[in-house]
């Protein structure tokens, strides 16, 4: 049995003649004739009475009429699913990022994309570099957004934006007063940071080194929203994106500290799968993802 000798099989059923089902199907009554007794011979079964005017079900034609019918339901249903599908009228995005991303710059995108596809559940996992790195790769992300290093040669990636991280400190700070400084002024106070597999924490940690400066951390916080409430203490500093906390520096809330010998700049990427064909939902969302410099 295959779905061609099924499909004769039915549009005679429905017709109640050989003729009237090759008209449907657009096919000669030979060929349906030649068709149908392919079938029963496959199936080692009569399906059809041949009558004066037309043709009358069997038993064993009446039972398999149940099959055929539930069988080409269900593949109208599945068309219907993957057209759906393929035209964004359902399906799911997952999507995985570090915090500037996940907190400052998707959520923007997110609103543009929920009003272009209403009917696509949407989930974002706000963590850092190395959380949403596993995710990719146990496949329970299709896109991560990431602001730390990552294996280039691991994944299929996207440059979005540069992002400047500022030195900030609270305005009563010893250091919020000065004019200009020099990165080594920085020891001589706490660090705060982000904690062990974020990318902003990487990225000072390599920048330090690489100015002969050693970043010991004072405190190691899991959020940039705490760390920007803490520097309230008047003792530490920290290394924020420009975008996170443009609002604070208005406001005088913190100070951008002059450092004029170290500047920390980091790069921010979309993630997938290398060699993985994106779904027509988070391909659609990688097309609204471009984030202006």
């Amino acid at each position: 049995m295959n779905l061609h000798h099924l499909k004769v099989f039915l549009a005679v059923a429905d017709a109640g003649s050989i003729s009237a089902g090759a008209e449907r199907l657009h096919i000669s009554q030979p060929a349906v004739t030649r068709e149908i007794r392919d079938l029963e011979a496959s199936l080692d079964l009569r399906l059809f009475d041949r009558l004066p005017r037309g043709v009358q079900l069997t038993e064993g034609g009446l039972r398999l009429l149940d099959y055929a019918q539930r069988i080409f339901s269900l593949e109208r249903a599945a068309e219907r699913d993957l057209r759906d599908f393929a035209q964004l009228e359902q399906g799911e995005l997952h999507l995985g990022a570090s915090a500037t991303l996940g907190s400052y710059l998707l959520p923007p995108l997110l609103t543009r994309f929920r009003a272009l596809h209403p009917q696509i559940f949407v989930s974002l996992e706000v963590s850092n570099t190395d959380v949403v790195t596993r995710q990719l790769d146990e496949g329970l992300i299709s896109l991560g957004f990431v602001e730390g290093p990552f294996a280039r040669a691991d994944y299929a990636h996207r440059l979005l934006a540069r992002d400047a991280l500022l030195p900030v400190a609270a305005p009563h700070h010893p250091l919020a007063a000065s004019d200009t400084l020099a990165a080594e002024r920085l020891q001589d106070y706490p660090l705060y940071m982000r904690e062990p597999g974020s990318g902003a924490r990487v990225s000072v940690e390599q920048a330090y080194r690489a100015h002969g400066l050693e970043p010991r951390a004072g405190m190691a916080i899991g959020s940039t929203e705490a760390l920007k409430r803490l520097l309230t203490d008047g003792q530490g500093i920290a290394w924020l994106s420009q975008r996170v906390v443009e609002r604070e520096l208005a406001s005088g809330e913190l100070r951008h500290l002059p450092v004029q010998d170290l500047q920390i700049e980091r790069e921010l990427h979309v993630l997938w799968r290398l060699g993985a064909s994106l779904s027509p939902a988070p391909a659609a969302f990688l097309a609204l993802a471009q984030v202006p410099e």
